[in-house]
């Protein structure tokens, strides 16, 4: 019988796999677009938009400071609290009761409806809104996700920290809290990747001039579609450059407490 060793790929080889599929997609997308003549403004090449993201680096990896920094702080703000108030919500039944419809009205408000408020509120010169935003769509799959692992703790778990006379922080601490880790990092790697788009979503609406949202809907309105698109490429890159990221917390803080 096969081991389980012997059926896993190698490294190489589950690196190169994903590789070649991208570059055989870019090919087809190149031959598409110039045997069918798309039109730019309909589908641009990617030869187009490679050429267009390396004469515009630096503009691109400007936007994706921009961005990426909103993102983050949004990020931080969002996961803590979600974090937070899902560890109150296990501990309070009370307060479980009172969180569940503002946490539900707050996972359906659309970013087109809620960052234009908060630019009002804050200024359209200041991030704070975009930042906000990207808080507020982070703040959802981090609560369910933590709440959800906080309450899948085994029952005799939950009795033999009774039967030890351990205070409910202490029961906290040691049993539900790392029981609750896996599903507390698969709300963060979900948010991570929505930190970014919603902070790209809110430089539609207003805001100060910088990001890759500003510069995506400038290149578009000057029609230079590929330039739009090498923007969009950097969102992408920037997207990934979070969930990466979160991954390797991930596995650093897993490797550390021996999970």
């Amino acid at each position: 019988m096969t081991s389980r060793a012997e059926r896993m790929p190698s490294p190489a080889l589950a690196l190169l796999a994903p590789v070649l599929f991208g570059v055989a997609v870019v090919l087809l997308w190149q031959g598409a677009v110039t045997g069918l003549g798309i039109k730019p403004f309909i589908l641009p090449g990617p030869f187009a938009i490679g050429e267009q993201f390396g004469a515009n680096l630096q503009n691109v990896l400007n936007g994706m400071a921009v961005t990426g920094r909103n993102a983050l702080i949004g990020l931080v703000i969002g996961a803590l609290l979600g974090i937070l108030l899902a560890v109150l919500s296990a501990l309070v039944g009370v307060f479980d009761e009172m969180a569940a419809p503002i946490v539900a009205s707050i996972a359906v408000v659309p970013i087109v409806a809620l960052a234009p408020v908060l630019y009002t509120m804050f200024g359209a010169g200041a991030e704070t809104a975009r930042q906000l935003v990207a808080a507020f769509a982070v703040f959802v799959p981090v609560y369910f996700n933590t709440l959800k692992g906080l309450r899948q703790v085994p029952r005799v778990h939950r009795d033999l920290m009774r039967a030890t006379a351990a205070s409910r922080w202490q029961a906290t601490r040691t049993v539900t809290l790392p029981t609750a880790r896996p599903f507390v990092f698969t709300g963060l790697r979900i948010a991570s990747s929505l930190a970014v788009i919603s902070a790209l979503i809110a430089e539609y609406f207003g805001g100060p001039v910088g990001g890759l949202g500003k510069s995506i809907t400038s290149a578009a309105s000057s029609s230079n579609y590929p330039l739009a698109w090498a923007f969009v490429l950097g969102s992408i890159l920037l997207g990934l450059l979070f969930y990466c990221g979160a991954l390797i917390v991930e596995k650093m803080l897993t490797r550390r407490h021996g999970g």
